[in-house]
């Protein structure tokens, strides 16, 4: 990526938050998840499920802290839309499934918060 200081900086900020919330530990913090999530938050999973701030902390909650990561990111890239707007995209794969994911950071109250996710699966052919 190229571009400013703030720019690469506000990537990294989305970067490690999506990263965050990948992990297993995180996950299973019902805290630690809402922390991460923009109070406005909404996302498309690759499930075609809709899910808000709220109801998306019954699916990370169940994951276990100890279990292995489920997916693995890989090509993550992002750009800086606006100064408080970053948006990321990348492949996970785990449990048999590749899913295409793209996300939207916003920071506000001087904290990157995930504010939209979606999900799109992606055939094995």
């Amino acid at each position: 990526m190229s571009g400013t200081d703030e720019e690469e900086r506000a990537v990294r900020a989305a970067v490690e938050g999506e990263l965050r919330l990948l992990d297993p530990g995180v996950r299973a913090s019902p805290e630690a998840v809402t922390a991460l999530l923009d109070p406005d938050f909404v996302e498309f999973g690759a499930s075609g499920r809709r899910y808000d701030r709220t109801s998306i902390l019954a699916v990370t909650s169940a994951v276990d802290a100890n279990a292995p990561a489920p997916s693995v990111a890989t090509g993550m890239s992002g750009v800086l839309l606006a100064p408080d707007l970053v948006h990321l995209t990348f492949v996970s794969e785990g449990n048999g499934r590749r899913v295409r994911r793209s996300s939207i950071w916003r920071r506000s109250e001087s904290r990157w918060r995930m504010y939209f996710h979606q999900g799109t699966p992606v055939d094995a052919t």
